[in-house]
């Protein structure tokens, strides 16, 4: 490591460490912001799951019963 990076590195660990000194500036989160930014997320979550769960549903019944009536045409030409 160079003097240049050493010197850089050291005065980055400075700024660091007074900056650990200073808690008073954070904003502070209660444990009921917390639970209901958890509670959204899996709100939104299981919206997001059942509302792709039910159009890929209906959309593989659209294609089922479209092969059956493909099948039904064909076995009744071969008659």
């Amino acid at each position: 490591m160079t003097k240049k990076g050493l010197l850089v590195f050291l005065l980055s660990l400075i700024v660091m460490v007074r900056a650990d000194g200073d808690k008073y500036s954070c904003f502070g989160v209660s444990s009921g912001t917390v639970a209901g930014i958890i509670f959204a997320d899996v709100a939104v979550t299981v919206l997001i799951v059942t509302t792709t769960y039910w159009y890929a549903s209906k959309r593989r019944q659209k294609k089922e019963n479209a092969d059956e009536v493909y099948m039904n045409v064909r076995a009744n030409c071969k008659t």
